[in-house]
């Protein structure tokens, strides 16, 4: 069953995002404003010409591989990001107080956008809060941390966008709200998973610290067309 996080963006978008997907039975893509993310059942260059064939004029998207990608021509390749991803290997439901997380909502998306453009987390448009149960904490009035989720590959479920404000760092506004991120996932029975840059000391410490483990090597591909 854990294979299917080998390729996680191309099952989210057969499974649990499959009602927000695009493009072909080899070649899925998110609709425009979620989020930029592409999936292909294996990243050939048949499956990436398609992904160029079928998309809008200026499409940009990232996709993953576990192994090396030559890109086609066609495509400009913007960035290549080295990850690991975790995947949750605790036994046990966090019970941490959730006093002081706030649910986000449409209203929020505004000051999710400026945390997510100052902290660069990953890609976040203006509709990626469809994608779900974003929670952030605020302090002085003002956003100062916040996650979600991103790919929901079945039974699996990406924690993602996990940001905080510089101002804020140190005060253990992260490690609460990965805790309540962890703690709804298991208790919908799905298994929590996430991406992070494999040179990222500080985050890698702490997803340890609650419980994740490195699965595997990724790579990152962020492509325009």
């Amino acid at each position: 069953m854990e294979q299917v996080l080998d390729n996680p963006i191309y099952y989210a978008l057969t499974s649990g995002h499959s009602h927000i997907s695009k493009g072909t039975d080899q070649v899925k893509y998110y609709v425009e404003d979620i989020t930029a993310f592409a999936g292909l059942k294996d990243n050939s260059q048949e499956n990436l010409n398609t992904l160029y064939q079928i998309s809008p004029l200026e499409s940009l998207f990232v996709f993953f591989s576990k192994t090396p990608v030559e890109i086609p021509r066609q495509w400009k390749l913007l960035n290549q990001i080295d990850m690991f991803q975790f995947i949750f290997r605790g036994r046990e439901i966090p019970t941490a107080d959730a006093t002081g997380i706030t649910d986000l909502d449409l209203k929020h998306v505004k000051e999710m956008i400026n945390l997510v453009e100052l902290t660069k987390p990953g890609p976040f448009l203006a509709k990626t809060i469809e994608l779900g149960n974003y929670t952030g904490i605020f302090a002085e009035g003002k956003l100062a941390a916040m996650a979600g989720h991103r790919f929901f590959p079945r039974p699996y479920r990406e924690v993602s966008a996990v940001c905080t404000h510089p101002e804020h760092l140190g005060k253990g506004y992260a490690y609460k709200i990965l805790q309540e991120q962890i703690k709804r996932i298991l208790n919908r029975s799905e298994i929590p998973f996430l991406h992070v840059r494999n040179d990222n000391e500080g985050a890698i410490k702490l997803y340890q610290k609650l419980g994740f483990e490195i699965r595997t090597d990724m790579i990152a591909y962020v492509i325009k067309k």
